[in-house]
């Protein structure tokens, strides 16, 4: 029998906007940083493409140093916690520091955007890794886990599709005609938001279940959980192509709409469809009653890739009509995939445990791995191929680069999602529940 609910809504609602908290940047850096450091910084495409993979390269690092960091903290707050009230204040000066554009040479430009795009990624990790690390902790009950992980998802989802739909009219209103002051006030004002929030969860979560026997283990024992734990390798690789996807997709929207259907102005209502993740995040706890986790992910990819199905069909015949429709059955998708996403990393921490190692910092660190490796390539790419086509900002595009465009927009995507339907199908999730339910 499984143990009565621990949490109660403040708590559960402050966990969830932490997750909106860091979205109010996140989404800023997915969404908007590309096209502002080549559009309104002022980087060539190339040397944003290498920003963007240096960045990543070192995110991973840190996002193992963080996890490990959690795993050796032992404070009076617990493992997980104090990291919000440690690292809240840094990670907004960062976020505003990134969008700052000095009035220094090409060089010292170049400089400035690696020292605080580099800091606002390891500030990023230390305040975003700690959320789904301490989820397992709040709660041993299954059906509140299902449901924690449902509300930090529909804050952090909610937020996305505000940032993606007010982050233009914001930079214009605040502008007025100076993209450069435009997004810098828009990213004070997100800061402020997100830092209050970050603050909030800090006082309002607490951490119940841990076990000092088992998160005092030798590296040898820690790295033999890790290859034995089958479903947070699958799952770790599932959330890289997640975001691989959604960078690439994301990053070229405004391109596409701005070189290929010649209106900026389209962004935002384009970006509004993606509103659609809410009824995803929404479904996920009926779905997953009946057809379990890992099914549910499974129709949410299907969702997804038919999405992107009618997305392309849009792109390919130039209909508006299809390319919105294909957004938002797309977005659906993606919400019943993210939503699950750090229900079923707790998963896998509890499977670790069961195994004999508790080690959430570690496990949880695939969360921002797969988000910083994903962001990284998926920069690279993007980045990367309009360089190759002779990309010119704020110029007509070139037919290569227009190819390029719709290639980044439409296609890869499409391809990924395939990808990433046969990596999940070897999760087991019946023998990672049967030793849950054992140990």
């Amino acid at each position: 029998m499984e143990k009565p609910w621990q949490t109660k809504w403040p708590e559960r609602v402050s966990y969830g906007l932490s997750d909106a908290a860091d979205n109010l940047v996140f989404q800023m850096m997915t969404t908007y940083l590309l096209f502002f450091y080549t559009d309104v910084y002022g980087l060539s495409a190339s040397a944003a493409a290498i920003l963007f993979i240096v960045a990543r390269l070192a995110d991973v690092a840190e996002s193992l140093i963080i996890g490990l960091m959690i795993d050796r903290t032992h404070s009076k707050w617990g493992k997980s916690r104090p990291f919000f009230l440690w690292y809240a204040l840094p990670y907004v000066i960062f976020a505003i520091l990134t969008f700052v554009t000095p009035p220094f040479s090409g060089a010292g430009k170049l400089v400035w955007a690696y020292a605080t795009y580099l800091g606002l990624g390891f500030f990023y990790t230390a305040v975003n890794l700690p959320i789904t690390s301490i989820l397992p902790t709040m709660t041993q009950n299954e059906s509140e886990l299902t449901l924690l992980g449902v509300i930090r998802q529909f804050g952090g989802s909610s937020v996305q599709i505000i940032v993606a739909v007010f982050t233009l009219p914001l930079v214009a209103l605040f502008g007025h005609g100076d993209q450069r002051q435009g997004f810098l006030l828009t990213i004070v004002l997100f800061g402020l938001i997100s830092l209050a929030l970050i603050l909030n969860t800090f006082f309002h979560v607490r951490e119940r279940f841990t076990s000092p026997e088992k998160s005092h283990q030798s590296w040898g024992e820690v790295g033999k959980m890790l290859r034995q734990n089958q479903p947070w390798l699958i799952i770790s690789v599932v959330i890289l192509l997640y975001w691989l996807t959604t960078a690439i997709k994301n990053q070229t929207t405004i391109y596409y709409f701005k070189y290929i259907q010649h209106s900026e102005a389209l962004v935002p209502l384009a970006n509004g469809f993606t509103f659609a993740a809410l009824i995803g995040v929404m479904l996920i706890v009926p779905a997953a009653r009946v057809w379990g986790k890992k099914q549910t992910m499974s129709r949410g990819i299907v969702a997804a890739g038919a999405g992107q199905v009618v997305l392309t069909m849009g792109v390919v015949n130039n209909q508006l009509a299809l390319i919105f429709t294909g957004i938002f059955v797309n977005a659906i998708g993606n919400g019943l995939i993210i939503g699950l996403v750090s229900i079923m990393i707790a998963d896998t921490i509890r499977y670790g445990m069961a195994l004999g190692i508790q080690a959430e910092g570690i496990l949880a660190s695939t969360d921002d791995f797969g988000v910083n490796v994903g962001l990284g390539l998926g920069g690279l790419v993007t980045a990367g191929l309009f360089h190759l086509s002779g990309y010119v900002a704020n110029h007509p595009q070139n037919t290569a680069t227009q190819h390029m465009i719709t290639l980044n927009y439409a296609w890869i995507p499409l391809v990924l999602y395939v990808v990433m339907f046969g990596v999940l199908w070897f999760y087991n999730e019946e023998k990672l529940q049967a030793a849950i339910k054992a140990d």
